[in-house]
């Protein structure tokens, strides 16, 4: 007898009558009881959340900011209003104790009265933070304490940003206005920089000049001290000049008078001599005519006259002379009178030149000591100009460092273009933007690959409490092994296959799931009906009852290790081996990557860990058939039946 002919007697036993009909029917409706329910009750809770009733108490009272008003309480609250996420009611601290308490209200979200002012203390530097109070009971629903967690979270980050980007604009404002201030600085440091360059050339010039000043000074105050020195001697040598002068004008008098009578006796002389040398030119001129009327020749009375002129040659020098000497006796008169007058006027004066040198000697002494004490300023002058070019260097090359630096601080200081968007980019720093490989749309999409599987190893396990596993004629009429177990097999597959096709066409017509690859997930999920019939068909006809119970260890195992929720990871070190070995596991990748569109790289993987567990349960119902052609006490009367 073929396998094919098994599994049709076995169908024709099950489906005898109208309640076996109806009971086959059950076990093909089993899988999508649970799967397409349990996916649609849990599809998109995060979207109901509007029917959850939250109490809403703002007792903010408000603050102050640089003059202007501030209710962040209120502010949030009306955030919270436009665009809820929850059935929010505002009412009072203590109608939301109340109501939390009583289940009214699944919990409570209160700002507290200072919540503004916490907010705005740093202004006052006395920081604090806001605090956001959270009232939940776990008696109402556990959930809803995590859910009310990320509330909070979401508020807080949002009054962090609200907060943030505020102070960053306070801040911001702040620097514009210290950076405006700091090119001021900056442009007066230039200034500054400048009028101490040349004020340090100035200096330079003064110490230069300061230096020359009092060699200067040195020098005139040497020459004064021999001035001091010189009108000292003149003063003693000219205290007898009255006296001397006196005499010296008397003597210039005699002088003057001698001279007078010397010169009176010099022109009498010269004028008798004037005479005689008059009296010779007429004797002279007389003696010619005589000649000449004597009848002497024009020769003879030319020598005549020629010898008596020779004879007055001496009269005529001798009258030249006196001449001359008369001319210079009057001017040494007149000389001597001038010289008398000069000096009865020196003896007049010298005592006033006297006085006057005198004077001179204590004015040049007074000269002197101012000198000195000009020398000494000069030398005070000369250190200190020489201090102010060093402290106006320093004062130049400081102020030029000054501005430098306040340019280059004035560069290091933010100039935003945009301050509002700065502001609010400091203060909401990161975005996040998500880049979804593989996306499922909603919390349901999420866990249908563990749902799918988990209905399908469900729909195996009770096929199982209306099938045999094994025929009992074929045993009997020794059939093959293989024969008897594939023939007891195949029914369990082909109601398989009805209860994945059925539980398919529901969960993506009605429930909304949306596989990326639909005949690859249709037909992923029938390999994995044929593998878990296998396996449990194999335990069942090893194992008889027990097979059952392992059947729903199984179950409980691949619960907890398949990683259908939270990822596999995150399991107790001692169950990963389990999530390794067990089949389900890799239901749930395959599922996964089949259902969101992920990469297939490791679907061959999951492909053959299922395909062996089909071999595998096909070799346990082969050992069971080989095993059962030998009847045993035990099975005539087995100690237990389920």
């Amino acid at each position: 007898m073929s396998p094919i002919r098994l599994a049709a007697t076995e169908l024709r036993r099950i489906t005898a009558g109208k309640l076996p009909k109806i009971a086959v029917l059950a076990l093909v409706i089993v899988p999508l009881l649970y799967g397409a329910m349990y996916l649609y009750a849990n599809w998109d809770p995060y979207n109901n959340l509007k029917s959850l009733p939250v109490a809403l108490v703002v007792d903010d009272q408000g603050a102050q900011v640089q003059g202007k008003a501030l209710n962040a309480g209120n502010e949030v609250a009306d955030e919270l209003l436009t665009n809820p996420k929850f059935e929010w009611h505002r009412v009072s601290d203590s109608e939301a104790q109340d109501g939390v308490r009583d289940n009214k209200y699944t919990f409570a979200l209160t700002l507290p009265a200072d919540f503004s002012k916490a907010l705005t203390s740093p202004v006052d530097n006395k920081p604090r933070q806001g605090v956001i109070q959270l009232t939940t009971n776990d008696s109402n629903n556990y959930l809803a304490r995590t859910i009310a967690d990320k509330v909070v979270d979401a508020v807080r980050a949002a009054v962090a940003k609200k907060v943030g980007t505020t102070a960053a604009d306070q801040l911001l404002t702040g620097y514009a206005t210290i950076r405006s201030s700091t090119l001021q600085a900056a442009d007066g440091a230039s200034k500054l920089a400048d009028g101490a360059a040349k004020a340090n050339d100035g200096a330079q010039q003064l110490a230069s000049g300061s230096v020359d000043l009092a060699a200067g000074e040195h020098k005139l105050l040497d020459g004064s001290n021999q001035l001091v020195n010189g009108l000292d001697l003149l003063k003693s040598n000219t205290a007898s000049l009255p006296s001397k002068t006196q005499q010296l004008a008397d003597g210039a008098k005699q002088v003057a008078d001698g001279n007078a009578q010397v010169a009176a006796g010099g022109s009498a002389i010269a004028s008798a001599a004037q005479t005689v040398n008059n009296n010779l030119d007429g004797v002279r001129s007389d003696i010619q005519g005589r000649l000449q009327a004597a009848g002497l020749s024009a020769d003879q009375v030319s020598q005549v006259l020629a010898v008596l002129d020779n004879a007055r040659k001496p009269l005529n020098d001798a009258n030249g002379q006196i001449q001359t000497v008369n001319g210079k006796l009057q001017q040494l008169s007149s000389g001597s009178r001038q010289v008398a007058d000069g000096a009865s006027q020196l003896a007049a004066a010298s005592p006033q030149l006297v006085s006057g040198i005198a004077q001179a000697d204590g004015g040049a002494a007074q000269l002197r000591d101012g000198l000195k004490t000009a020398t000494d300023g000069a030398d005070k002058l000369s250190s200190g100009a020489a201090q102010l070019a060093s402290g106006t260097k320093q004062l130049a090359e400081g102020s030029a460092q000054l501005r430098d630096g306040l340019n280059a601080g004035a560069g290091k200081i933010p100039d935003p273009n945009d301050p509002s968007a700065t502001a609010n980019t400091i203060g909401d720093p990161v975005t996040v933007q998500t880049v979804g490989q593989a996306t499922a749309d909603t919390y349901g999409a999420g866990l249908a690959p563990f749902f799918l599987g988990l209905a399908t190893w469900i729909g195996a396990f009770v096929l199982f409490l209306l099938l045999r596993p094994l025929s009992r004629r074929a045993l009997a009429a020794r059939q093959r092994p293989g024969i008897v177990a594939l023939g007891g097999w195949l029914p369990a597959a082909l109601l398989s296959f009805l209860q994945v096709v059925l539980l398919f066409a529901v969960v993506t017509t009605l429930v909304g799931v949306h596989p990326s690859d639909p005949l690859g997930t249709l037909g992923f999920l029938v390999l994995t009906g044929f593998a878990f019939t296998a396996m449990l068909h194999g335990l069942n006809a090893l194992f008889g009852a027990v097979g059952k119970f392992l059947g729903l260890v199984l179950l409980v195992l691949q619960l907890t290790t398949a990683g259908g929720t939270f990822p596999w990871q995150t399991i107790p070190a001692p169950l990963q081996p389990l999530h390794i070995a067990l089949p389900l596991g890799y239901v749930v990748d395959g599922l996964r990557h089949l259902l969101y569109g992920g990469a297939l790289s490791s679907l061959g993987t999951d492909l053959a860990v299922i395909g062996g567990y089909l071999v595998v349960g096909l070799a346990l119902s082969v050992l069971a058939a080989y095993k059962q052609r030998v009847w045993t006490p035990s099975r005539l009367k087995p100690e237990l039946v389920l």
